[in-house]
């Protein structure tokens, strides 16, 4: 928590900062090795260990086996059901999205910040790396149709069943549909992350301004109710970083249906 003379910065966590004070020169590049990149390299690793509980391919799967295979199970029931059986071929890239964002988001939730000197970092609450997973998605997206359907891919601008004099209308306004929707994919994920962020930092602000007054009255009137809101703001935030993977996810899948099951 970033705290000058005991005021709280909310703004303060979404800093991106060099680790080591200084940068490293690789083909006249400046290149960091920053908070952002140390926090998904941690998503990475965490996402690592997590999937090698559904390794094991043990006949009566345990716990750490079951958790991973009921979340594989779901994203792949979710592909089939909004794609088909063509589906599946699309289920590791999905997974992979869904369960990179689930757990970048929860690990920018964990309280690390009680240790001195340690600040947790949510990436997804930054829109460069939400854009770039929407724009990589929206891409395959893309690709998959014109392989599929080449110049006939078009067509989804145009709405089955409509007359012909309103296609000038129309096809403009599903082009222009169609083609934002990796920013509001990018924008979705990164506005709720950095929106409740931002209140757990207010209401931790107002937690610290009220026991600074040192007041028998006014510090349990401010502090207590600001502490009890972040136990429950954090508690919706946790549902929100799940949520969040999961609109994700599903949003990918039906945009690949468009691509793959073009009518």
């Amino acid at each position: 928590m970033a705290a000058e003379q005991g005021k709280v910065d909310p703004m303060h966590q979404f800093q991106v900062e060099p680790l080591f004070g200084h940068d490293w020169t690789i083909a006249g590049h400046s290149i960091a090795f920053t908070n952002s990149s140390l926090w998904m390299a941690l998503t990475l690793i965490a996402v690592w260990v997590f999937m090698l509980g559904g390794m094991k391919r043990e006949l009566v799967p345990g716990r750490w086996q079951a958790a991973v295979e009921g979340v594989t199970g779901f994203i792949s029931s979710m592909m089939e059901t909004n794609i088909g059986p063509q589906g599946r071929k699309f289920v590791p890239y999905v997974f992979s999205l869904f369960i990179f964002i689930l757990f970048a988001n929860m690990l920018g939730l964990l309280p690390f910040g009680l240790v001195p000197g340690v600040h947790p970092f949510t990436v997804t609450s930054h829109l460069t790396v939400t854009a770039v997973l929407a724009i990589v998605s929206f891409a395959i997206v893309l690709v998959v149709g014109f392989a599929r359907h080449g110049f006939h891919f078009f067509s989804l601008f145009v709405p089955h069943g409509a007359p012909w004099w309103m296609l000038p209308i129309l096809v403009p306004v599903e082009f222009v549909s169609f083609m934002v929707r990796p920013f509001s994919l990018a924008l979705r994920l990164f506005v709720a992350m950095t929106a409740g962020h931002v209140l757990l930092k207010v209401l931790a602000g107002f937690v610290i301004q009220g026991v600074n007054l040192e007041s028998l009255v006014l510090t349990p009137v401010v502090a207590i109710p600001s502490f009890a809101l972040m136990i429950g703001i954090s508690g919706l935030e946790l549902l929100v970083a799940a949520i969040q993977a999961y609109v994700f996810a599903l949003l990918t899948s039906l945009y690949l249906n468009d691509a793959v099951n073009l009518h």
